[in-house]
């Protein structure tokens, strides 16, 4: 389809509560300079079950204009329902891009979406711009298993689609929000959803880990030695109030869940405080938490690769390093 406007959409997911996931809003950050570069506006497209929340909290970051489709039939995602709805929308108001979060959800509607409107998809994007001499959007992502990051256009087809990682991106100070709002009476017949939710599951196990919106990250590699070695890294991460990630080689080997894998392969994050112990710092790992405010890296190889990312280097055993950093930081709170 041949796009009517320049705007930039950024599709904003919501919870079942009706707020929006912090993807979607961290997204308008680089939407504005986006939208700007096009020429055109910046659109938040919210779909949900009384999403107010996230009208708000995408008026008070920066959309010049939010399209709300509210409905029961949004309060749990189904692909049918979402697909349909937003396909709807992009044929009615022809925007020339639209940035979905690379979410399990925003995973699974970026192709379905794409398909139906015959475009193109760059999917799990980690750098966003606009390219001046074509005015296309140039979406970077890692290529190669991670080896080296390419450079993707979509210049004959619209609107130009990409999935964008969570944690990549910083949400910018929220303000008093001027947006002008729309809100569409669009509804999706039952008997078009051809899935049923029975149950939504939160947790995985007896834990809930949400690295994606963690602060403090205390991450462990291959060199804890095993999953007894995730101990150590775990009263680190109480000590400072943080959550546990992961390499993929400690995954890999079976010494932690996948919920907690960092990298390319697991949660793109950006905390303000990242400790990488026993990590050695492969780019798979670093595409996945180089956004981080302040990185410390904990390794006993003084040539490891993951002290050329990091703000702060420890050359130790990190099974030594950690007691004494957690005997520090309870004498300070003391």
């Amino acid at each position: 389809m041949e796009a009517k406007t320049k705007d930039l959409w950024v599709f904003v997911e919501t919870n079942p509560d009706g707020s929006a996931k912090n993807v979607g809003i961290e997204l308008l950050t680089p939407g504005r300079m986006m939208a700007d570069k096009q020429g055109g506006k910046l659109v938040a497209l919210i779909i949900g079950d009384k999403p107010q929340a996230a009208i708000d909290d995408a008026n008070a970051h920066g959309a010049d204009e939010i399209i709300v489709i509210d409905g029961p039939e949004y309060k749990d995602y189904t692909t049918d329902a979402y697909a349909i709805a937003i396909c709807a929308m992009v044929e009615k108001y022809g925007p020339t891009s639209m940035m979905i979060g690379a979410t399990n959800n925003g995973r699974d509607l970026g192709p379905r979406v794409s398909c139906r409107l015959h475009t193109g998809l760059t999917a799990d994007c980690t750098g966003l711009d606009i390219d001046e001499e074509t005015g296309n959007v140039a979406w970077t992502r890692p290529a190669f298993g991670g080896n080296l990051m390419a450079t993707i256009m979509c210049p004959d087809h619209r609107p130009q689609i990409g999935t964008v990682r969570p944690g990549v991106f910083k949400k910018c100070d929220a303000v008093e929000g001027k947006a002008n709002i729309i809100k569409e009476d669009f509804h999706v017949a039952e008997d078009q959803i051809r899935t049923q939710i029975l149950e939504v599951i939160k947790e995985m196990g007896d834990e809930k880990v949400d690295l994606e919106g963690a602060e403090i990250i205390v991450s462990g590699g291959r060199g804890v030695g095993g999953p007894e070695g995730f101990e150590t890294i775990k009263l680190l991460a109480d000590a400072l109030g943080g959550t546990v990630g992961a390499s993929r080689a400690a995954v890999d080997s079976g010494w932690i869940a996948h919920a907690h894998q960092v990298g390319q392969t697991g949660k793109t994050v950006g905390p303000k405080l990242y400790i990488a112990c026993g990590i050695s710092g492969a780019i798979q790992h670093l595409a996945g938490m180089s956004s981080s405010d302040v990185i410390v890296a904990i390794n006993k190889d003084p040539d490891a690769t993951i002290f050329s990312v990091a703000d702060y280097g420890i050359v130790g055993d990190l099974f030594k390093v950690i007691p004494v950093l957690v005997d520090e930081i309870k004498k300070a709170r003391a």
